[in-house]
């Protein structure tokens, strides 16, 4: 029992040691002047593709991207899921069958509340 907390706080140490070190190479280069830092207004400006924002800069963008998008990322999931599955139908045996049925059957069910909801609408 005590090994397994051993390795748990040895990958906690190699982690947090992980996260200082990337952060911190960058800095030791840009102080011994291996990185270069140059900073002039051209590079310090907002890059809005190449034109000079007129106007508000803030624009709030339709929620439904992000359904759309939410959307899309179930089907990819639903996809890795199913093609090793698929690959291996005969090796898995009827208990795979129902456990893929059943994720199909509530990814059905959040497309079928999305639709629904109105969500895959465009207007």
């Amino acid at each position: 029992m005590i090994v397994n907390f051993g390795y748990i706080s040895l990958f906690l140490v190699v982690a947090i040691a992980l996260g200082l070190l990337v952060i911190t190479i960058p800095v030791l280069l840009r102080f011994v002047k291996v990185a270069p830092h140059h900073p002039t207004p051209v590079k310090n400006a907002t890059y809005e593709c190449g034109m000079v924002t007129i106007g508000k800069t803030w624009v709030q963008f339709n929620f439904r991207y992000y359904y759309y998008a939410l959307l899309f990322v179930t089907l990819d999931v639903m996809v890795v899921f199913l093609y090793p599955w698929a690959v291996r139908l005969r090796e898995l045996g009827t208990g795979a069958l129902v456990a893929i049925l059943i994720f199909i059957a509530i990814i059905t069910v959040g497309y079928l509340y999305a639709w629904k909801k109105g969500v895959l609408e465009w207007q």
